[in-house]
């Protein structure tokens, strides 16, 4: 917690509010990225309004990353993945992969993801979200106490 700074996560929230609002209000879906995401395959009707939707996702986080380097690092601390702890000897790839595709399957159990529930559905006041998003600080808790890894 030493190099926290409130405004960059401030202003990171106030996009990520607005974003979610603009996509609402504009076109009547939530922004639940796995749900966003996981209707590209097998294609949905509506594959052109999510392709854009992940693209400028994704172009935001590279540019906001370029233009401000040390953003949310504590410093001009360039980003870097974290690795999978050495105790295990699992590679960081691999580390990866697994960790991606577990969090891809508790999406689907969970009838959506971290931003679907956590941003859209508390504050919709769904009773299903405000409980999955309990689980998922839960998971992070235990997660981060039983590997260490911040």
């Amino acid at each position: 917690m030493e190099s926290f700074s409130p405004l960059p996560a401030a202003i990171g929230g106030s996009l990520i509010g607005l974003a979610t609002a603009v996509l609402w209000l504009g076109n009547g879906r939530i922004a639940g990225i796995s749900g966003i995401f996981g209707q590209l395959l097998p294609p949905a009707q509506t594959v052109v309004w999510r392709l854009v939707f992940l693209v400028a996702l994704v172009a935001a986080a590279f540019g906001a990353a370029r233009l401000f380097p040390g953003i949310g690092m504590g410093g001009d601390v360039p980003a870097t993945l974290v690795e999978a702890p050495v105790a295990l000897s699992i590679p960081t790839p691999a580390w990866l992969a697994v960790a991606g595709l577990l969090t891809g399957l508790g999406t689907k159990i969970g009838n959506g993801c971290t931003s679907g529930h956590g941003v859209c559905g508390i504050a919709r006041l769904s009773r299903r979200s405000f409980v999955a998003v309990a689980v998922f600080f839960g998971v992070a808790m235990l997660t981060v106490a039983v590997t260490g890894v911040v």
